[in-house]
């Protein structure tokens, strides 16, 4: 498949270093910044294209997705604040009814997110609310710069998260603290979502780069087979009872025993060597 073409989510690809892995971290950065990175049919067409593209592409290893930095202020004007995504574009609202809307929120491109089987982290600078938050909780791993804010403020239009926000977000924060969020329509700082468990870290905004990428460049370099194996895993927590995902985590690990990369971890353990992972 070939790489998805737009100017409104731009691609790089960053090679793996390192390990014996060929292969690249791809970072996507949803374009739009006059409109702080908003949702609108567009950027959910071209991340459900990426989504794709990525699975497909034996190269990619790990997904890192994140929004384009403001433009410089025009002249006597304002400069617009940092954006991660600020939520869904709202003019598209405009005379939606219940059919229109159950088509386009059921086959949206934040459940293609979640979906993915390789790792996925939001680089979050600025806000990311509404969609914006649900797109950061639909990855796996969510790192934020200082300056960030997060929230669901649907409830000021009428409305509740329409992206899996009152199920994802509930799991990760709690239900206390996730129907706050939702029935006040209040921001959150960075400090306090990593307090609540709805970001793993939060750092300088002049390091969040380098901070995400080391991250991502030490999960590209693991076995895609173990990892895609291991997430698969840890989902089932959501939906299991611990005895269920008990017995789900015997079975995959099990599994894993007839795999080339299991043995060559415990090759590559036992000689002091670097593994080559064949994903397989």
């Amino acid at each position: 498949m070939d790489e998805p073409n737009s100017s409104i989510l731009t691609i790089e690809k960053i090679p793996v270093t390192g390990s014996s892995i060929s292969g690249y971290v791809a970072i996507a950065t949803i374009n739009r910044p006059n409109k702080l990175n908003a949702l609108n049919a567009e950027v959910m067409e071209s991340l459900k294209a990426l989504c794709a593209w990525v699975e497909s592409n034996a190269e990619i290893r790990c997904l890192v997705i994140t929004g384009a930095e403001p433009l410089p202020a025009e002249e006597g004007k304002r400069a617009k604040p940092n954006a991660f995504v600020a939520g869904a574009d709202i003019s598209e609202f405009v005379g939606m009814d219940s059919e229109a809307t159950r088509v386009k929120f059921t086959d949206n491109a934040v459940e293609k997110i979640w979906s993915m089987a390789k790792p996925t982290i939001a680089m979050i600078d600025g806000f990311a609310l509404g969609g914006g938050c649900e797109i950061a909780c639909s990855c796996d791993i969510r790192i934020a710069s200082e300056r960030s804010k997060f929230g669901t403020p649907e409830i000021n239009l009428g409305l509740i998260p329409g992206y899996g926000a009152t199920q994802r977000l509930a799991k990760l924060v709690g239900y206390g603290k996730a129907l706050e969020m939702i029935m006040t329509g209040e921001m959150i700082t960075a400090d306090e979502a990593r307090g609540i468990g709805l970001v793993n870290h939060v750092c300088g905004h002049e390091n969040l780069r380098e901070f995400t990428m080391n991250i991502a460049g030490k999960i590209a370099s693991k076995s895609g087979y173990t990892l895609t194996t291991a997430k698969r895993v840890v989902k089932a927590a959501l939906n299991s009872t611990l005895d269920e995902g008990i017995a789900i985590e015997a079975e995959e690990f099990a599994k894993l025993f007839d795999s080339h990369d299991q043995e060559e971890g415990v090759r590559a353990f036992m000689e002091r060597d670097k593994p080559k992972w064949l994903d397989r």
